[in-house]
């Protein structure tokens, strides 16, 4: 199967089409005001006007509530949400949206149990734990803590780049890799040569 790939914290029309015409298959925006990649409503509806048809594109919230998400989805046509907080799964329903919850890797965390918890979920994504920071880290965790029963649902995500990615994919064939921090040439610039090295990486396993 085809590892899928999400490009996160997209601020400008530019890096989202370079994004796409790359290889993206998922665009993610940034709905968390202490984000350095946060975007405006009005920011996300002019890029997500430019897109073609075919990219996923991902709201990402951190402990929202459900009003200001349910302003945000009448405002942006997302076609997923992405929670990266200590959401409940009730608090990530109900939204007619699909979604997944990302998971920060604690110390004994039992990734079997979470993932029955969150059953509704659309998938998983695992991220690097760092006490305050609920994502883009920079930082990647031990893969080998991943159950192989569960690639099927997991967007690997903390720390991924260019040089190893293709060990990631290699080790855990995940369904798909979320990168941000990784292809930038600033927080919230994407940077088009790291963006076309890391999708290109990705696609000589998918080849192999």
């Amino acid at each position: 199967m085809r590892t899928r790939i999400k490009i996160c914290g997209i601020t400008r029309v530019e890096d989202a089409l370079e994004a796409v015409r790359l290889g993206a298959d998922a665009l993610g925006f940034v709905f968390y005001p202490p984000s350095p990649r946060v975007v405006t409503i009005e920011q996300a509806k002019a890029i997500v006007a430019h897109l073609p048809p075919f990219v996923t594109v991902v709201g990402l919230f951190v402990d929202e509530t459900r009003e200001r998400i349910d302003h945000v989805i009448r405002e942006v046509p997302l076609d997923l949400l992405q929670f990266h907080g200590d959401e409940t799964p009730s608090a990530c329903s109900g939204f007619q949206r699909p979604w997944i919850k990302a998971i920060r890797m604690r110390e004994n965390i039992d990734l079997q149990q979470v993932e029955q918890h969150y059953s509704a979920a659309s998938g998983l994504l695992l991220d690097t734990y760092r006490k305050g920071v609920p994502g883009g880290t920079g930082q990647s965790f031990d893969w080998g803590r991943i159950p192989k029963g569960m690639a099927s649902r997991i967007i690997l995500a903390g720390g991924l780049d260019s040089e190893n990615v293709e060990q990631a994919i290699n080790q855990l064939h995940p369904y798909a890799v979320d990168v941000s921090g990784g292809v930038e040439a600033a927080k919230g610039i994407k940077d088009a040569g790291k963006m076309a090295a890391f999708i290109a990486g990705v696609n000589r396993v998918d080849n192999n």
